[in-house]
């Protein structure tokens, strides 16, 4: 599946995108405040490509002017979902950027994208988004892209071993549809 906005592709993840997947995600700014280790190694970048990021509705964000990958943006489904209050027919978005590149609304731009996949394509009927107590920038987009505030949760353990609260919003099919017709 590849996605067009006004200045991004989205396109799966590929084992060459390695080097500018190492380039961004060594940044300690990025992963850390997401839950996620930088990235050690372009050969580490591949192993995540492989691993992590080959998963179902994960994609690069692909500058169209460059064609350089800068940053992820995903569909969770089920399991790897983070909310506890996941029902039947929700999923969960998740994404970052390099920082050259924060403050732009491309992100934005892109879970615009996402969310329009996930009501008009895949028949989701509300949208999770999570990000962990400090990450301002991560909780702006989910305001830009109509996320409402749903829930906090405490003492989550997260990827990196420590443990962290983390606050929900909530986009249901119908207040986007309401947002967008």
């Amino acid at each position: 599946m590849i996605m067009e906005t006004e200045r991004l592709i989205l396109r799966p993840w590929r084992e060459e995108d390695a080097l500018p997947l190492y380039k961004y995600a060594k940044n300690p700014a990025v992963g850390p405040i997401a839950g996620w280790p930088p990235h050690t190694s372009v050969e580490n970048s591949r192993e995540v490509i492989r691993d992590i990021l080959s998963a179902p509705e994960t994609y690069a964000v692909v500058l169209k002017e460059t064609n350089e990958p800068v940053g992820s943006v995903g569909i969770m489904f089920g399991d790897s979902v983070h909310s506890a209050d996941m029902q039947d027919g929700d999923a969960e978005i998740g994404y970052w950027i390099g920082v050259p590149y924060w403050g732009k609304g491309l992100i934005p731009e892109a879970v615009n994208r996402l969310l329009r996949r996930c009501f008009e394509e895949l028949e989701v009927k509300r949208v999770w988004c999570g990000y962990y107590d400090g990450n301002t920038k991560s909780r702006r987009v989910m305001d830009k892209c109509g996320f409402k505030f749903h829930h906090t949760e405490e003492g989550k353990p997260s990827p990196l071993g420590d443990v962290r609260t983390e606050h929900f919003t909530l986009l249901t099919k119908e207040e986007w549809e309401k947002m967008n017709h």
